[in-house]
């Protein structure tokens, strides 16, 4: 709505007054057609989530905020943190330091940057859920037969298996089996989409 506004005010600009207006917005579909027609604010300039050295880069001046001992790794988060802005880096650091808080630790540690990740990406940990030991047997199962598949399958391009867990979290996630690449991708093979799709019928 802000940069509506920007753009109706210079409706009262005469074309020589050489005003240029640079605005960033994560809503580009809200712009009121009107004042991007052609010759207004026609340039746009699409900016993506950053890659691993730039996500390394952004870690570096966050984790520079808070105290961390030798276990927290600026390499390590980058790698498993693919897709993410710098807003929401920024709030994974915010979380592993208030964990750290809550647990009156002097430091933040790899195990709350883990606990942080784990929030950031899948919810919180749903602790009211009384779930039947049965149901927690079966999606054991389902779990361990995507980490088994997924590790199976390393040479064949699946991403090695980072951690599984059956704990609920957010809406509905009984359980998950994170994959960590070891680099940013961008596309994929035949083969390596065959091997997601026998990872996922693993379960």
């Amino acid at each position: 709505m802000t940069l509506n506004q920007l753009l109706s005010e210079m409706d009262g600009f005469k074309t020589n007054d050489e005003v240029i207006v640079l605005a960033a917005t994560n809503t580009p579909d809200a712009l009121d057609k009107a004042l991007t027609r052609p010759g207004r604010f026609d340039t746009t300039v699409a900016v993506d989530p950053p890659d691993m050295k730039g996500r390394k880069a952004i870690l570096e001046v966050y984790l520079q905020k808070i105290k961390k001992d030798n276990t927290v790794d600026g390499d390590d988060i980058a790698r498993s943190t693919s897709g993410f802005t710098g807003a929401e880096l920024n709030n994974l650091i915010n979380v592993a330091a208030i964990r750290a808080a809550v647990l009156n630790k002097k430091e933040v540690t790899a195990d709350e940057v883990e606990y942080a990740k784990d929030r950031v990406m899948m919810g919180s940990e749903n602790t009211s859920k009384v779930i039947p030991d049965e149901e927690k047997r079966v999606t054991a199962y389902h779990e361990g037969g995507h980490a088994l598949i997924a590790m199976l399958l390393e040479k064949d391009g699946a991403d090695p298996v980072h951690k599984a867990t059956i704990v609920p979290r957010g809406s509905g996630i009984m359980g998950l089996v994170q994959q960590q690449p070891k680099d940013d991708k961008y596309s994929q093979s035949k083969r390596q989409l065959e091997t997601r799709l026998r990872v996922c019928l693993g379960g």
